[in-house]
């Protein structure tokens, strides 16, 4: 009879090679230095050691939105990029955008709009809303923009459909969403 004797992964594999980095960023108002290996996601930064678990893992590749987050006021997946490039940098989640006492006017407006079902994609959703908001307000023009060179960009419901399509809602609460964002954004319809 032989036993299988379970090798260890570091016998295996060999010493880890990782180093954890030093890391200071603001997320919400809140200066945070963290000891992160490099290879942590700004996702799991924000969940797993700052419990800031409103942002969502939904797909983990950049395809569905669920974990937008504002980083200097612009939007990005935070599951895309690696916590240790963020040095500096200013954070803000969905838990940064309002409270329940005091929403935050796009959270407001999903709520009167009924922009949500299961409510999965929602914080990435508001938090891109927040961003796509300040990207027209720039005068950034999107795919759909009929005249790129206007300052001021109308802000149809193809435009908002457009500048939202990084952001899936698997229940398709979309005629919902855009027209929190609308009513946010003081726009008519089209």
């Amino acid at each position: 009879m032989t036993s299988k004797r379970v090798v260890p992964a570091e016998e295996a594999w060999g010493p880890s090679t990782t180093t954890d980095y030093s890391v200071c960023f603001v997320v919400n108002g809140v200066k945070h230095r963290l000891m992160l290996d490099a290879r942590v996601t700004l996702l799991d930064a924000l969940r797993e050691h700052l419990h800031l678990t409103g942002t969502k893992k939904g797909c983990d590749h950049g395809q569905c939105g669920a974990c937008t987050v504002l980083i200097n006021g612009r939007r990005i997946n935070s599951c895309l990029t690696l916590a240790v490039m963020h040095e500096g940098d200013e954070v803000v989640t969905i838990e940064g955008l309002g409270s329940p006492a005091a929403l935050h006017p796009l959270q407001a407006a999903f709520v009167e709009r009924d922009g949500f079902q299961c409510g999965y994609c929602t914080p990435g959703q508001i938090c891109s809303a927040v961003g796509m908001l300040a990207e027209v307000k720039a005068g950034w023009p999107s795919h759909v923009t009929t005249d790129v060179a206007t300052p001021e960009i109308t802000l149809t419901d193809a435009e908002i459909r457009e500048r939202m399509s990084g952001n899936i809602c698997r229940c398709a609460a979309y005629p919902n969403i855009v027209a929190a964002i609308r009513d946010v954004a003081g726009g008519t319809r089209r």
